[in-house]
């Protein structure tokens, strides 16, 4: 049967799968010696990464041929017997070949990057199309690298003309094509059903992992999973059970519960004496890995003004960001609220009217705002934060191009939105209220331009250049606002969205989510270092605390100098993983109720995996499900 199938027009089939597994094997080989000093030298793992990548590369084959099966079945044989139709058929394989080359070489350059197949951040970037291919047309050398494709797609398509052309020998009628079609169709449908890319998490070791995924594959799980109902794919536990639990540690000397209500975490914070209207000014700077500074080892100097401000101010040398996206990092900073699975809740519809730091402070008299040096209508930003408690100042106000010394797709430099920064804030104390701003840099990110001149590395050589010029554009800006008069009643926090890279060989590698942050006031915060255990999430509440702001709070995050060293926790994510790290111990709750626990070596955050530990296994579970649960049932809202 198959022999005869393989003498008509479907033997072409045969041709483009082969063409499929052949590209898929050379990008796995390629980046499998790019990583190859990640990888253990276990030669069952290597076979594994190639066979169950085989197994991937097959799966995603099935949908990338429902095109060529679509056309053989209609085209009637009248047609496709002519000569000139082969033509056809080397145009509609030159474009497959083309299709396969480039995704290869997209392939290589997102690894670069992430040290990872296709997720879901390239499913974000497909809907932000004209800032990532920007980004992209001023990172690479695309016209050069479109040329290469489509002139080894062509050299592959010549190599192979002669097998596309060669003479069927069998004819096949519309009634036979119809019911090789449905077979041959049926069988993405089964693999959509049925199938998964879980098969690629065989091995301990997440580089293996994402090698011996396929990235087609993957993105295609990804779009399908960028959302994810928490109590439909994770272990949970009884409603009343989570909220016993977390509600006990929301217990402290100046909190209150305002309800007896199960699922209400909604308490009165009181702290003595009359609040502090200190401007508030928080710097979130984009890729800020803690490893730039020379606090954490770093011997570039490529933070100098950032390591004496870490000297000058509080330095918190033991934070931990949330996830590995900005909207992450926001989302944190803002919301003060564990990472819930799939998207941030920045990019999530009907997130209008959260709890948030912004309307915390507006209730209290403060004027708030979000600045932002690129428009605002990526990732949601502008959305999000003018429908919580933010007004929201992007790209669009810096109306004067004088006040722009450059720009790239992701928006002006870091140095021209401080500038804008500045007189933003003039214009507020002209208004003799208190204000609350978060500046969010973009600077250090790809294509890694800025202004020549203003430091000792060339612009668009790397990320080190552009971490070396967003530390000078914040000292510049801390010494602008130096003579202003609002400078001594105001509070500067610096602080990352999130590291510049999360890959490492574990799911979650807790060092790559370590993050700096520095809080200065010179006129009212006395240098020091705090080492305690802090989670991004922590921030909003811990400001509060310095504010001697007091509030009724629905945040997840603690004010970390009021609570014990014995409470402290981070959370740290994917956007399918989830982190609870507490004590030297990490708890990681995965999709398909998977739950595995590690002891964590404090000197080098290595991670050994352990035995379950159901005491603190609970209390993961109980966050992550009870933020999910309020967030569902719209109960995580700000009630003036």
């Amino acid at each position: 049967m198959l022999k005869k199938i393989f003498a008509t027009r479907f033997k072409l089939l045969a041709i483009v799968y082969l063409f499929i597994i052949s590209v898929s094997f050379l990008t796995r080989l390629v980046l499998f010696i790019k990583s190859f000093s990640q990888i253990d030298p276990n030669p069952l793992q290597i076979i594994g990464i190639f066979l169950i990548g085989l197994l991937n590369d097959t799966l995603m084959s099935t949908f990338f041929l429902i095109p060529f099966v679509l056309y053989l079945w209609l085209v009637p044989n009248k047609i496709y017997f002519k000569k000139w139709h082969r033509f056809i058929l080397y145009g509609l394989c030159l474009l497959a070949f083309t299709i396969l080359v480039f995704n290869a070489v997209s392939e290589w350059f997102f690894w670069d990057e992430f040290s990872t197949r296709y997720n879901f951040i390239a499913v974000d970037y497909l809907i932000y199309t004209t800032e990532v291919i920007g980004n992209i047309w001023q990172s690479y050398p695309i016209v050069k690298l479109i040329i290469g494709i489509v002139v080894l797609s062509i050299l592959v398509l010549l190599f192979t003309k002669k097998y596309i052309k060669a003479e069927v020998t069998n004819r096949i009628s519309f009634k036979y094509r119809t019911l090789i079609t449905l077979i041959l169709l049926l069988l993405p449908v089964l693999v959509f059903l049925f199938g998964s890319n879980g098969a690629k998490q065989f091995s301990k070791n997440q580089y293996a992992s994402e090698l011996s995924g396929n990235g087609m594959y993957d993105f295609g799980a990804a779009f399908i999973n960028n959302q994810l109902d928490y109590d439909k794919f994770y272990k949970t536990n009884s409603v009343n059970a989570i909220f016993t639990t977390v509600k006990k540690d929301f217990i402290a000397n100046n909190s209150q519960f305002q309800s007896d209500s199960s699922t209400s975490i909604t308490r009165t914070i009181t702290y003595p004496g009359d609040q502090k209207n200190y401007n508030l000014i928080m710097i979130s700077v984009e890729s800020l890995s803690g490893d730039f500074l020379s606090r954490f080892g770093n011997t570039e100097h490529i933070t100098p003004n950032l390591d004496s401000l870490a000297n000058q101010g509080l330095f918190f040398s033991n934070l931990f960001a949330t996830g590995t996206r900005t909207v992450r990092g926001l989302e944190a900073l803002s919301l003060s609220l564990p990472p819930t699975p799939g998207q941030s809740e920045v990019k999530r519809p009907n997130n209008e009217g959260r709890f948030s730091l912004g309307n915390v402070l507006k209730s209290k008299g403060y004027t708030t705002q979000y600045l932002y040096g690129g428009y605002g209508y990526f990732d949601n930003m502008n959305y999000f934060f003018s429908n919580n408690g933010y007004e929201v100042i992007d790209r669009s106000a810096i109306t004067n191009e004088k006040d722009i010394h450059y720009e790239n797709i992701w928006g002006v430099a870091d140095e021209d939105l401080f500038t804008l920064a500045v007189k933003t804030f003039d214009a507020n104390y002209k208004l003799k209220k208190p204000f609350f701003s978060q500046i969010m840099t973009t600077s250090n990110h790809r294509p890694y331009t800025y202004p020549e001149g203003r430091i000792d590395i060339p612009s668009h050589t790397g990320r080190s250049g552009a971490v070396k010029y967003t530390d000078y554009a914040i000292g510049k800006f801390i010494n602008d606002c130096r003579s202003k008069p609002w400078f001594n009643n105001t509070i500067f926090v610096i602080v990352a969205d999130h590291c510049a890279s999360s890959a490492g060989k574990t799911e979650l590698p807790i060092k790559n989510y370590r993050i700096p942050m520095i809080v200065y006031a010179p006129s009212i915060i006395k240098p020091s270092t705090f080492n305690g255990l802090t989670s991004q999430i922590d921030i909003p509440p811990t400001l509060l605390g310095m504010l001697n702001v007091s509030y009724t709070s629905k945040f997840f995050g603690f004010d970390i100098f009021n609570t014990p060293a014995n409470l402290r926790r981070a959370f740290i994510s994917t956007y399918q993983n989830l982190g609870y790290y507490k004590g030297n111990q990490l708890i990681i709750l995965s999709p398909q109720q998977k739950v595995e626990a590690f002891n964590v070596d404090s000197t080098n955050f290595t991670t050994t995996p352990i035995k379950s530990l159901p005491a603190l296994e609970k209390e993961a579970i109980s966050y992550y499900q009870s933020a999910s649960y309020l967030l569902h049932h719209r109960l995580y809202q700000f009630k003036k």
